[in-house]
């Protein structure tokens, strides 16, 4: 095993601290969403659109379109 893949494997942990989120913000988007008390809707329109230049690219802007369509009709139907 070579010694860069090494002290990657040491410094990358894809469930605690996935580079798609942790390369260009000072708080993971977990933590964000969970500070300012954000629900399953919020939360993920946040995650989508926080690694879509790091991991999914417009599939995940897609995807954060989606919950922001069912977060607009929650709100909505609330008024």
């Amino acid at each position: 095993m070579s010694a860069n893949y090494v002290k990657y494997s040491e410094e990358y942990d894809e469930f605690q601290n996935p580079k798609h989120y942790t390369d260009n913000f000072g708080i993971e988007p977990i933590d964000f969403i969970k500070a300012n008390e954000m629900d399953f809707l919020e939360g993920n329109i946040i995650k989508y659109v926080s690694r879509y230049p790091h991991k999914g690219g417009v599939r995940d802007l897609r995807k954060a379109q989606v919950y922001l369509n069912w977060l607009i009709e929650r709100e909505e139907a609330n008024v």
